[in-house]
């Protein structure tokens, strides 16, 4: 399976609306972007701010700068080689030392970090979680950051805010702090990846018309197994596929006009806790209904991502999950397997979409008590906020994987990969940008003259299915610590309790005839004390 288109693709899905770009980079040509162009006090301006710091211009600082920096690593390349930190190095004057985990370890590394007080200076792409901001903020660990970006250190992130205050209070604290940075795309659609038909099985069926209702897509799946649309004159047919349900339940309960699997708020402005509402059985009805009917894969609590690819390579699945269609069909990236159309169940107002939230849920960038110099630091990031930064960062140096073909317009266009490499697998050479959520914004403005026929189809696609039942997720809320503290100890035996339900009602093991009683029993683990605490968040 080639995947040389992957990048632009992805990168399109991210595609930011041009009015953030406006707010964000109006003096893209300058590398201080963003940066004030009132010198009715030029003296001030121009002068070097605290430690040494220049707000305007490049380097930032007078004398050479060390700090050391601490992240996920993907494994791909050397942090130490990569050129876009060796130009950040060069444009800034600061140097960075790494302190790097793996993904799948970083977290333990992260708490073990925490919990020693043997800091770095900065965490970047930390995933830094609601409560470790107000935990580790309160306990002088992380140090506010409004104040830097209030004061000029960060033009490109203050210009953010002053366009979208929503942002600036979705990442503020209940003690009126900022701690943490998102990442910033407004215009991302998918929150999870979606789901799609197998364009075969649908032509093989002579379906023109996707279902559009809960029992239309029974029929449908149904069709599939009895039918034989990958005509090899066998029964082997997979209607629809899944691991463990994480990858479908969020799309699927949708269905039923809930657009979390955990929180959500009405367009009152009422929280609910989606495992007890009348929607969550809906939606374990019908999955139950298609698992007795093995219209769902059996196999669903048991593979692997790889085992379900597999399935799909093998042209057995008819509706499935995953970024896009041909990463688990195999091919090359076209238009002949549609995005799944969400469809509408018994409840009223379905169905729904849980778009993308437009930034990070979680932080990606901090500064510690430890860091010597927060002014330059504040500097540094805010240059991947601009659109010059989010472009280095991105797609690397110009030259390397693009050039631009219009520079004024921002126009580019891909270069030959060297070796005739995977352009994505490259791109992971030149950039800490890659397998990890990075600080910084997406803008279309990235992707001009970079999208291809693939591209174009999924915002399409997007527009046409998605855009139109889009509701806005439920808002990065803080807790206090003492909520905080009970909601996790809560969401820990909630969470557990509620997938293993789950599981039994979809396979049967649990009939669904014991509704009423599951929803007692979560409501005495504590289900109504999360609605109440989320509740008070939402409100504040």
């Amino acid at each position: 399976m080639k995947k040389n288109a992957r990048l632009s693709s992805i990168i399109l899905c991210l595609a930011l609306f041009a009015g953030l770009l406006a707010a964000c980079g109006g003096s893209s040509k300058d590398p201080s972007n963003g940066a004030s162009n009132n010198k009715t006090d030029s003296a001030n301006q121009n002068a070097t701010a605290a430690n040494g710091v220049k707000k305007e211009g490049f380097p930032i600082v007078d004398e050479p700068l060390t700090l050391s920096l601490m992240s996920q690593d993907a494994g791909v390349a050397d942090w130490n080689n990569m050129p876009v930190l060796q130009e950040m190095e060069k444009l800034t004057g600061i140097k960075l030392t790494y302190q790097l985990a793996p993904i799948d370890s970083f977290a333990t590394k992260k708490n073990l970090v925490f919990a020693s007080a043997d800091l770095p200076d900065v965490f970047y792409a930390a995933d830094l979680k609601p409560a470790e901001q107000v935990t580790y903020g309160s306990q002088g660990v992380l140090i506010p950051l409004e104040k830097y970006i209030d004061e000029g250190y960060a033009p490109n992130i203050k210009a953010i805010f002053d366009e979208h205050p929503e942002i600036r209070r979705s990442f503020t604290t209940p003690d009126g702090h900022i701690y943490a940075l998102p990442y910033v795309d407004l215009a991302a659609v998918w929150y999870r990846s979606p789901m799609w038909y197998n364009g075969k099985f649908l032509e093989a069926l002579n379906v023109t018309e996707l279902p559009k209702t809960t029992e239309e897509l029974y029929n449908y799946l149904k069709r599939v197994k009895e039918e034989d649309p990958n005509g090899n004159g066998k029964k082997d047919e997979i209607p629809l596929t899944s691991v463990k349900l994480d990858d479908l339940r969020m799309y699927f309960l949708g269905f039923w006009g809930m657009y979390d699997e955990k929180i959500y708020n009405d367009d009152n402005g009422k929280v609910h806790y989606s495992p007890q509402e009348e929607g969550y059985k809906g939606y374990l009805t019908f999955l139950n209904r298609l698992w007795n009917e093995e219209l769902l894969d059996h196999e669903t609590f048991s593979q692997t991502p790889d085992q379900k690819k597999a399935k799909g390579v093998n042209n057995q699945i008819a509706v499935f999950n995953d970024y896009f269609p041909y990463f688990t069909l195999g091919g090359e990236p076209s238009g002949d397997n549609p995005l799944m159309t969400p469809v509408k169940s018994e409840i009223e107002g379905s169905p729904v979409y849980g778009k993308h939230p437009g930034i990070s849920t979680n932080g990606t960038f901090a500064i510690t008590s430890k860091n010597p110099n927060p002014e330059a630091t504040m500097r540094w990031i805010d240059y991947q906020y601009s659109y010059e930064g989010a472009t280095l960062f991105s797609q690397g140096p110009e030259d390397l994987l693009w050039k631009y073909t219009n520079k004024d317009t921002h126009e580019k266009e891909w270069l030959p990969v060297p070796g005739g490499k995977d352009r994505e697998e490259y791109r992971g050479t030149l950039t800490p940008n890659f397998g990890i959520l990075t600080p910084g914004m997406n803008s279309s403005e990235l992707t001009k003259g970079l999208k291809s026929d693939f591209d174009t189809w999924i915002d399409n696609e997007n527009a046409e299915k998605l855009v139109p039942i889009g509701r806005a997720p439920f808002p990065n809320v803080y807790l206090t610590n003492e909520e905080q503290s009970e909601a996790t100890a809560l969401f820990s035996d909630l969470d557990t309790y509620v997938q293993q339900m789950e599981a039994k009602f979809v396979t049967g093991q649990e009939p669904l005839s014991n509704w009423d009683k599951y929803v007692q029993q979560i409501k005495k683990m504590g289900a109504d004390r999360i609605v109440e605490l989320y509740q008070a968040a939402y409100d504040r």
